[in-house]
């Protein structure tokens, strides 16, 4: 089997369970893991260096210094999966929502706040769901989520979402759906896993589900992800679904999902990953 160099970004001091089986898993299928931790001293002649023997590059996190770490990259030459283009469109829950009605997707009901308070609180008395979900555009983890249940509320979460900054970041309200989150991850469009998550409180995305099972998809569910591999092209993808009046609601679409949702079937979906880099690094052979 030909060897292939992975590039592999991620931030941590030290490897962790991910790192270790991404590893593992690389050295049996001959793969070449050349690591880029954004936490460690990355000086430009050393990145060019490592750049320069890399096939292909996976963004493993969704960080602020990942993803300026994937543009250099990406300067570089280099094919990094996803491509730094997913953040500033695909993952902002604004512009996904918008795409995902003009595709016929069903999706909660949103709107965008003002970021004056007072016409923010307006806003959300129109819209009129109660409780409602008030994210801002960017997030990860389930961070920057918050929930009012009445209009009194509005003001001390916004400024709590905006973190006492002079910059206000925009802000989504959003039709709070009381049902469990089902995670179904894809890999190149094609589904590779689905998760069951839950948990005590109202929030289960992210590091706030503590359990998971699993579940069987319906065919108005593969439907809804066929719409959406064509309108999100997300390579390697994790896609939240809700559960509302018997029928599917997409929740969101993330980049970077995670592997780690059963612990038993993490090697082979490291394997599904390295899978699919090995066939992005070797286009570049022939």
């Amino acid at each position: 089997m030909k060897q292939v160099s992975v590039g592999y970004i991620f931030g941590s001091p030290y490897f962790t369970h991910e790192e270790d089986m991404f590893k593992k898993v690389a050295k049996r299928k001959n793969i070449n893991l050349i690591f880029f931790n954004y936490e460690k001293e990355l000086p430009e002649d050393e990145l060019k260096k490592l750049a320069k023997q890399c096939d292909v590059v996976l963004n493993n996190n969704a960080g602020t210094m990942a993803i300026e770490l994937s543009k250099t990259l990406e300067d570089m030459g280099k094919k990094v999966i996803d491509s730094s283009d997913v953040y500033y469109y695909l993952e902002d829950k604004w512009m996904f929502y918008l795409n995902c009605r003009k595709h016929k997707i069903p999706v909660p009901q949103t709107i965008l706040l003002s970021n004056n308070l007072k016409t923010a609180k307006k806003e959300l008395r129109e819209f009129n769901y109660w409780p409602v979900v008030l994210k801002r555009v960017y997030g990860e983890m389930g961070e920057f989520v918050e929930r009012a249940t009445k209009p009194d509320e509005v003001v001390d979460i916004m400024k709590k979402l905006w973190d006492n900054r002079v910059e206000r970041y925009p802000v989504i309200a959003q039709e709070y759906v009381k049902s469990l989150s089902y995670r179904v991850t894809l890999i190149n469009g094609k589904i590779v896993q689905s998760a069951l998550k839950k948990g005590k409180g109202w929030k289960l995305t992210g590091a706030y589900a503590y359990r998971c099972g699993k579940f069987k998809m319906d065919k108005e569910m593969k439907d809804i992800i066929k719409k959406l591999t064509k309108v999100c092209d997300i390579k390697i993808c994790g896609i939240d679904f809700l559960r509302k009046d018997d029928r599917w609601l997409v929740g969101e679409v993330n980049a970077e999902p995670s592997l780690e949702f059963f612990r038993n079937d993490m090697e082979r979906m490291v394997s599904e990953v390295l899978d699919y880099l090995r066939i992005e690094a070797l286009k570049k052979h022939k």
